[in-house]
C-alpha cells in the first residue's frame, strides 16, 4: 500500500505540538534596525531564519537578490543536475521535525512507493519542496534587495547598504549572516587562460547560460567535476554540434554508488582539528564526479573527453575561440568553465572595503612548501560560530558579528557549508553562536526582575502557627 496525505496539515500539526514560537527575548537596541540580518534566502537562509524565531530572536531580516521565490538559492537559475548529488535521506532544512522533511512533503504527493524507489531527489521536486517548507515555517522574505556594501558602525555593529528597485537605503543589524551559497565571500573561479575571453564566446557555470543558442555549435568545457559535466550535458541537450570537455588530471574522479561517504562525526568536529590537519585534508581532497552526471554526458556520441589536456592558450578572433592545450590546437564557438569559486573576500563587491581586515587562512597558517596553495590560502579563516575573524584586534569586536554561512567557510570546517549534509549540525551550531553573543553582549543592560511585593493575602490563612503556651 502506497500512503499519501496532506503534507500542509502534517506540517501545520507538528508546529502546533511544538508550540507557540517563544516571545522575542532581545532587548531592543536604539540605532539598530534587526537583531539578525541573513543574507541570502536559499536553504540555508530559511533554515536559519526558522532556527532563530524557535530559539526567540525575533527582529530578524532574511533579504534575497532574486525577485521571485521559484529562484530559491539560485537553483532554477543556475543548477543543471537532474538530482541532488547527496543522498536522499540526509536531514535537511526540517532540522529534527519529520513533517517537514522532504520525504514526508514527497510521500505525501508521491507515495511511499514512489519514495522507497526514488534514488536520489530530482532538483524540480527539491526547488518545489523549498518553497513548500518557506511556507510552512513562515519566514519572510525581503525579495530584490542587493547587498552593496557592508561596513562597521563604529559601535561593533554592522552597516547594510542595501538596494531595492534603484532606491538605496541603509540599515544597520546586530548581527549578519551570509548564506549566500556556493559563490560565498568570492566568486566564480576563472582560468588564466580564459580571463581575456568576451560575454560572447565564454561564461562559467555559476552564471546563466543560454543554452539553446548553443545548438549546431562546437562547445568547448574547461573542467572534469559535477558542474562541467552537467553543463557540457545540457549543451548536448540542447543540441549543441560537439561538445568537448577538458581535464588537467590523467584520469576522472568518479563517485560510485555504494562508495564510502563522509564520516558525519569527522564532519562535525572538522572545525576542531588542528590548522595543519585541517590544511592537509583539505588539500587531499580531489573534487568527483557523480557517476550518473558522467554517463549522462557520454551517452551522446558528439561528447568527447581530452584527459591530461590543461589549457596553455585561448584568444579570440572574431566569433571563435582559438584554444592552445596540452594536446593540441582547437578552435570552438563557445567555453564553459565548469573550475568552481575562490573565496578571497577581496574579489566580493559587498566586502571589498573590508576585505583587508579580515583574516584569511594564509594570514593565520603557513603550510609546508609541498602542500601550498594560493586557492586554499585565499579562503577566509572562520571560527568555530562560523565568524570571521580580524587580522588585528581593534576590528574582531565588528567582525565577529559576521557570520559566513556559504561556501568561504569550507576550508575551516571540511564541507561544503550551504549546502545539504551542512544543515544538520551546521545551523544549530550558528544560532547556538548567535544566541550566546547577543546574551553576553546583553548582561550589562539586562537586571534580574524584581522579586514581587510581599504580601500574604493569599496563603495567610495557611501559614503555620505553634501553639501557644500559657506563661
Amino acid at each position: 500500500m502506497s500512503r499519501r496525505g496532506n503534507p500542509d496539515l502534517a506540517a501545520s500539526e507538528s508546529l502546533r505540538l511544538l508550540g507557540a514560537d517563544p516571545a522575542g527575548w532581545v532587548p531592543p537596541t536604539a540605532g539598530v534596525d534587526h537583531d539578525v540580518a541573513i543574507v541570502g534566502a536559499g536553504q540555508s537562509g530559511l533554515t536559519i531564519g526558522y532556527a532563530l524565531r524557535r530559539a526567540g530572536i525575533t527582529r530578524v531580516a532574511v533579504l534575497d537578490a532574486a525577485e521571485s521565490e521559484s529562484h530559491v538559492g539560485g537553483w532554477a537559475a543556475k543548477a543543471r543536475m537532474r538530482t541532488l548529488r547527496t543522498a536522499k535521506t540526509l536531514v535537511g532544512p526540517e532540522l529534527g521535525n519529520p513533517a517537514l522533511s522532504f520525504r514526508a512533503w514527497y510521500e505525501a504527493r508521491e507515495g511511499t512507493a514512489a519514495w522507497t524507489a526514488l534514488d536520489r531527489i530530482p532538483t524540480a521536486d527539491w526547488i518545489s519542496y523549498l518553497t513548500w517548507f518557506q511556507r510552512q515555517v513562515r519566514v519572510p522574505v525581503r525579495r530584490g534587495v542587493r547587498v552593496l556594501r557592508i561596513e562597521p558602525d563604529g559601535q561593533d555593529r554592522i552597516r547594510l547598504h542595501l538596494r531595492r528597485a534603484g532606491t538605496d537605503t541603509v540599515e544597520t543589524a546586530r548581527k549578519v549572516v551570509l548564506a549566500n551559497g556556493v559563490e560565498g565571500t568570492g566568486g566564480p573561479r576563472i582560468p588564466v587562460t580564459t580571463a581575456k575571453l568576451s560575454p560572447a564566446v565564454f561564461a562559467h557555470t555559476g552564471r546563466q547560460i543560454d543554452f539553446a543558442a548553443l545548438r549546431g555549435r562546437t562547445v568547448a568545457v574547461v573542467g572534469a567535476a559535477a558542474s562541467a559535466f552537467d553543463a557540457a550535458a545540457t549543451a548536448l541537450e540542447a543540441h549543441a554540434a560537439e561538445v568537448h570537455l577538458f581535464s588537467r588530471r590523467g584520469d576522472l574522479v568518479v563517485a560510485r554508488p555504494g562508495g564510502n561517504p563522509p564520516s558525519p562525526a569527522v564532519q562535525d568536529v572538522f572545525h576542531r582539528l588542528p590548522d595543519a590537519e585541517r590544511w592537509r585534508r583539505r588539500f587531499a581532497f580531489a573534487g568527483s564526479t557523480p557517476l550518473d552526471s558522467v554517463q549522462r554526458a557520454t551517452a551522446h556520441p558528439n561528447f568527447h573527453i581530452h584527459l591530461a589536456a590543461p589549457w596553455q592558450e585561448a584568444t579570440e578572433a572574431g566569433s571563435k575561440v582559438r584554444v592552445r592545450a596540452a594536446d593540441g590546437t582547437h578552435r570552438f564557438d563557445f567555453v564553459i568553465a565548469g573550475t568552481g569559486y575562490q573565496h578571497d573576500p577581496r574579489t566580493r563587491p559587498e566586502l571589498a572595503a573590508v576585505a583587508g581586515r579580515i583574516a584569511l587562512w594564509r594570514d593565520r597558517y603557513q603550510p609546508p612548501a609541498e602542500l601550498r596553495s594560493e586557492h586554499l590560502s585565499s579562503f577566509p579563516y572562520v571560527g568555530p560560530g562560523y565568524e570571521l575573524t580580524a587580522r588585528r584586534p581593534e576590528d574582531a569586536g565588528w567582525l565577529s558579528a559576521i557570520h559566513v554561512f556559504n561556501a568561504g567557510a569550507s576550508q575551516s570546517f571540511g564541507l561544503p557549508i550551504g549546502d545539504v549534509p551542512s544543515l544538520r549540525s551546521g545551523v544549530p551550531r550558528l544560532v547556538d553562536a548567535i544566541v550566546r553573543d547577543l546574551v553576553l553582549a546583553d548582561l550589562p543592560r539586562t537586571k534580574p526582575s524584581p522579586a514581587a511585593p510581599a504580601s500574604r493575602e493569599e496563603y495567610a490563612h495557611a501559614v503555620w502557627k505553634p501553639e501557644t503556651v500559657a506563661a
